[in-house]
C-alpha cells in the first residue's frame, strides 16, 4: 500500500486541464505589470509645455530645412534648364565654354573631370594624415603635447579659403619644381606624372592645396571620435596583451570608423566646393590633360567664380546650369557616405 502511495504521489504523467485551471491561467497572464514611479514621471513629462514646445520646433527645424532645400533644387533646375535647351553642344560631353556665340556652345566634361579629379588627389593625401594625426593627438602624445597640437589644428581650420589661395599661389606654386620633376624622372613613363617644365599650376597643385584645407576639418572630427571610444576597449585590449598599435586597430578603429567616414564627406564637400583657392592657384582651359602635372583644366567652382561678374543673363544661366551638376554631384556623395555609415555601423565598437 505505501508503494502504491509513493507511485502516485511522484508520477510526472501530465493531467488533463480542467476549465477552472484555465480560467485562472487566462485571469493571471492579462494583469499589467505595476507602473513604475520613473514611468509615471515620464508620462507627465511627454504632456509638459515645454516638451511640446521643443517638439514643435525641433518639427518646424527639420520641415523648414527641407522647404529651403527644395527651394534651392527647383531654382537651379528651372534657370538651368533655360540655358540647357538653347545649348548647341552636348552640355554633359562638351569640351568648351561659349555663351557668347550664337547659338551658344558650352559643356561640363573638363569642368566635372578637373572637379572630382582634384577632390580625389586632396582625399587620398588629406585623409591618412587626418587620421594618423588624430590618433597621435588622442592615443600617443603627453598631455602637455597633445592640447597646443590641437589648438593650432583647430586655427587652421578657421583660416579663410582666400588666404590659402595667396599661399598657394605664392609659397606652393614656386616650390613645386622640385616635386614635380622627381615625379617626372622617376614616375614620367606612365603618362600621368610627365611634365613638360611648364609654370606648376596643375590638377596635383589644387590637390595637394585642397588637401592642406581639408586636412584641420577631418582630423578634428576624427580626434573628436577617437575620444569616445569606451576605456573598458581599450583595457580589455590592454589586459589580453595587447600592444597600443594593436589596441588602436582592433579597439579604436572599428569603433570610429563611421565618425572617420563622416568627417572624410565634410572635407570632401569643402573640396569638391572650394572656388577661391582653386581659381588662384589653377592656370584654367578647357582640355582634358592625360598628366596631372601640365597646367591646365578647371572646375565648377573655380569657373563660376571666375566667369559670372562678367556673364550675360543667359551666361548666368549657363553657370548656373553647371552649379546644378555639382549640387547633384554633393548629395550622390552624401548619400553614399550615408549608405556606407548604415552598412558599416553593425561593426562598429558602439553597438558592442
Amino acid at each position: 500500500m505505501d508503494i502504491e502511495t509513493h507511485k502516485s504521489d511522484t508520477d510526472d504523467t501530465p493531467r488533463p486541464t480542467t476549465p477552472q485551471d484555465s480560467s485562472a491561467l487566462s485571469a493571471t497572464s492579462v494583469v499589467p505589470p505595476p507602473v513604475t514611479a520613473e514611468e509615471k514621471r515620464a508620462a507627465r513629462g511627454a504632456t509638459r509645455p515645454g516638451d511640446r514646445i521643443f517638439l514643435a520646433l525641433s518639427r518646424g527645424s527639420g520641415i523648414f530645412l527641407l522647404v529651403i532645400m527644395a527651394a534651392i533644387a527647383v531654382f537651379l533646375a528651372y534657370r538651368a534648364s533655360l540655358a540647357i535647351s538653347k545649348d548647341d553642344a552636348d552640355f554633359l560631353t562638351a569640351f568648351e565654354w561659349n555663351t557668347s556665340l550664337v547659338p551658344p556652345k558650352f559643356g561640363i566634361a573638363v569642368l566635372a573631370f578637373g572637379t572630382v579629379v582634384s577632390s580625389v588627389i586632396a582625399m587620398v593625401i588629406a585623409v591618412p594624415i587626418a587620421v594618423a594625426i588624430a590618433l597621435f593627438i588622442t592615443h600617443y602624445a603627453p598631455r602637455r603635447m597633445s592640447g597646443p597640437v590641437a589648438y593650432v589644428i583647430d586655427l587652421l581650420a578657421a583660416v579663410p579659403s582666400i588666404v590659402y589661395g595667396l599661399w598657394g599661389a605664392l609659397v606652393l606654386v614656386p616650390h613645386m619644381d622640385g616635386l614635380f620633376g622627381w615625379l617626372d624622372d622617376y614616375l614620367g613613363w606612365t603618362g600621368v606624372f610627365s611634365w613638360d617644365q611648364g609654370a606648376p599650376r596643375s590638377m596635383l597643385t589644387v590637390g595637394i592645396l585642397l588637401a592642406v584645407m581639408i586636412l584641420p576639418v577631418i582630423t578634428n572630427v576624427s580626434r573628436e571620435v577617437f575620444r569616445q571610444v569606451p576605456q573598458m576597449h581599450e583595457e580589455a585590449a590592454l589586459a589580453l596583451g595587447a600592444t597600443r598599435w594593436e589596441v588602436i586597430r582592433m579597439a579604436v578603429i572599428p569603433f570610429g570608423r563611421s565618425g572617420v567616414i563622416s568627417a572624410s564627406m565634410l572635407g570632401l564637400g569643402r573640396a569638391l566646393g572650394e572656388t577661391m583657392a582653386v581659381a588662384t592657384v589653377l592656370s584654367p582651359d578647357f582640355d582634358i590633360h592625360a598628366s596631372l602635372l601640365n597646367p591646365g583644366g578647371g572646375t565648377f567652382a573655380q569657373n563660376i567664380a571666375s566667369k559670372f561678374n562678367e556673364a550675360t543673363e543667359f551666361g548666368r544661366d549657363a553657370l548656373i546650369a553647371s552649379g546644378l551638376v555639382l549640387f547633384v554631384i554633393t548629395l550622390l556623395v552624401n548619400g553614399a557616405a550615408r549608405m556606407i555609415i548604415a552598412r558599416r555601423k553593425e561593426y562598429s565598437g558602439a553597438n558592442a
